[in-house]
């Protein structure tokens, strides 16, 4: 069957369909975009769908988000996405706002324990019965005009996207639906957190190795790349490699010989930034203590695996009972900071990231397999 496709191709034309999907109780949303040596995602194409159309933006010929920006804040539209990571950063950098309710159709496959991370087409044919073509994932979508196939391939997303919520929401129970809504809500805020650059040195493999001293290096150096990167639009790996960033912080390169010795370090980077990151690494390493960052905690032995397994054992029994993919009820970073927060003995403490209804149903039941642990030792 042919789906009916409609452009919007101007300000005028979104502001006016923006006000009628504001009308209907959910609007199905995707992006298509390019991200090859940028730091931002390029938006190529936004798709619409409202169960019965396939509506596609394009973002080239826009000028006035403001319309789509009111859509994804109006609380009476769940809006529905699929893996919707990217999406969002697509739809922040676009317009300023981030969608809300959000529906993932990926995470509704997990409650309805249809399988774990799931793709979109796999989806569709388990839930539709509908075989997708091909992706086009690789296409420039960012070319004009667009190819046939391509505008095709967009279109069916959205009008699927859409059936595919349609189908599903009357299996989830209202529980679960709230729980979807949820976890949306957590993308979303994860999203809105973004961690302050000065903050990202913690990320940096092996950086509980380095002494104070050693760190406040590592954390201006890891804050000057990351907004370099997005001051100039080019992945963070242009700047300086990931890899880099660690034995920088170790050996406090004093010279251009030195700094061009250092584990990857592109000549690219020595010609344009070694003297600045010379000069960084110096003013950094010479802060006075009380302005150093603690020292970081040490990752778990190898002896915490086996309470780490008891731990997920409480969300996989919980995830049984009521019929959720197991992957989907505790995080792996969750469990180990509840882990840290008292290792080896005690007292453990249950970390911000366990929240909503996970906290109330697996919380006490976590510290109590904890303090079975602490018996048995």
């Amino acid at each position: 069957m042919a789906i009916e496709i409609h452009w919007i191709r101007d300000d005028q034309s979104l502001a006016a369909h923006c006000s009628d999907w504001r009308q209907l109780p959910f609007v199905a949303v995707d992006t298509e975009f390019m991200r090859v040596d940028t730091f931002y995602p390029k938006a190529g194409l936004i798709q619409i769908g409202d169960g019965k159309r396939a509506f596609l933006i394009d973002p080239l010929l826009i000028g006035n988000w403001q319309p789509l920006a009111d859509l994804l804040e109006d609380n009476g539209v769940v809006k529905v996405l699929h893996a919707c990571s990217e999406d969002l950063e697509v739809l922040l950098r676009l317009t300023g706002r981030l969608p809300q309710p959000l529906f993932d159709t990926q995470l509704a496959a997990g409650y309805l324990n249809l399988g774990f991370s799931m793709g979109y087409s796999r989806l569709v044919q388990e839930v539709l019965g509908i075989d997708l073509p091909k992706g086009e994932t690789r296409s420039d979508w960012l070319q004009r005009p667009l190819s046939d196939t391509q505008v095709s391939y967009a279109a069916e997303d959205a009008v699927h996207l859409a059936e595919l919520f349609i189908a599903v929401r009357p299996r989830l129970s209202d529980d679960k639906y709230a729980w979807v809504l949820e976890d949306g809500a957590e993308l979303v805020a994860q999203l809105r957190r973004d961690v302050e650059p000065e903050g990202l040195y913690r990320d940096v493999k092996l950086a509980w190795k380095l002494a104070p001293q050693q760190l406040a290096v590592l954390r201006e150096l890891c804050a000057w790349r990351e907004r370099e990167a997005r001051q100039r639009d080019v992945p963070r790996n242009r700047i300086l490699k990931e890899h880099s960033l660690w034995p920088m912080a170790k050996s406090q390169p004093s010279n251009l010989a030195a700094l061009a010795r250092i584990d990857e370090m592109h000549p690219r980077t020595i010609r344009q930034d070694g003297e600045f990151l010379v000069q960084l690494i110096k003013r950094a390493a010479s802060l006075p203590p009380e302005q150093w960052p603690p020292v970081l905690p040490e990752p778990l032995p190898i002896e915490a695996s086996g309470i780490l397994k008891q731990l997920r054992a409480v969300g996989q029994a919980e995830g049984e009972r009521l019929g959720i993919a197991p992957e989907l009820m505790l995080r792996k970073k969750t469990l180990e900071a509840l882990l840290k927060s008292g290792y080896p003995n005690g007292p453990y403490q249950l970390p911000d990231s366990l929240r909503g209804w996970r906290r109330e149903r697996m919380g006490q039941a976590l510290l109590n397999s904890l303090a079975g642990a602490g018996e048995t030792r």
